[in-house]
């Protein structure tokens, strides 16, 4: 069983996905409590579902694609089997997850978009090591940029672990409180190698709707 806070239909706005029909399914718990949370709503216990439940749920919305989100899906050991299924049943899956958990057992279909937290985040401190040695090409790493100063932290942290050379790249500037335009003039002004990564739903949809 899996404690599940909501599933939903909507546009992916996120990753190399985003721009597509996808199904979420938002799992419930969080051990972190970043200071641009915008989805709070998810900390609370959620209503246990099994995986057959979800399945047929996900199935209803005739869509490819499936996105994990949270809260925090890795907190839950039943994450694991429900992403390999979806995968075996010919769905696109990715994984959105807060990066102080490893990766190393997600089925290698997943993209794993893994949210490396800037110091502004307060979280920092929580980043697991063995995220940076995973293996194959379904892995983004996500920087959510808060200020100046995060700016240049993570330019720092992918030029130490050269991620780069390996990984996708992503700066997304903190809804509301980064402008777009300096995100991506900071980006082509410090010949940064990072691809500017906008949250294309926020754009869309206002915070009560899906566009369901």
């Amino acid at each position: 069983m899996i404690a599940i806070n909501e599933i939903f239909y909507s546009i992916q706005g996120e990753s190399s996905f985003a721009g597509l029909r996808t199904v979420f399914v938002r799992t419930a718990g969080c051990h972190l409590r970043c200071t641009y949370c915008d989805t709070k709503y998810s900390y609370g216990p959620g209503e246990k579902m099994s995986i057959d439940e979800l399945i047929l749920i996900i199935e209803s919305h005739q869509a490819k694609h499936v996105c994990l989100t949270g809260g925090e899906p890795l907190l839950q050991k039943e994450a694991l089997p429900l992403m390999s299924r979806l995968c075996d049943l010919g769905y696109h899956v990715s994984l959105e997850t807060s990066g102080d958990l490893s990766c190393k057992d997600v089925d290698p279909r997943v993209l794993r978009v893994i949210d490396v937290k800037t110091p502004d985040s307060g979280a920092a401190d929580r980043f697991h090591k063995d995220n940076l040695n995973l293996q194959g090409v379904n892995i983004e790493f996500k920087f959510v940029i808060c200020s100046e100063e995060d700016f240049y932290w993570a330019e720092e942290f992918v030029d130490q672990n050269h991620l780069s050379n390996t990984y996708s790249v992503l700066y997304s500037p903190s809804f509301g409180e980064i402008d777009a335009k300096w995100l991506a003039n900071k980006i082509l002004n410090e010949k940064s190698n990072a691809r500017l990564h906008l949250q294309q739903h926020k754009y869309i949809w206002s915070p009560e709707t899906r566009g369901v």
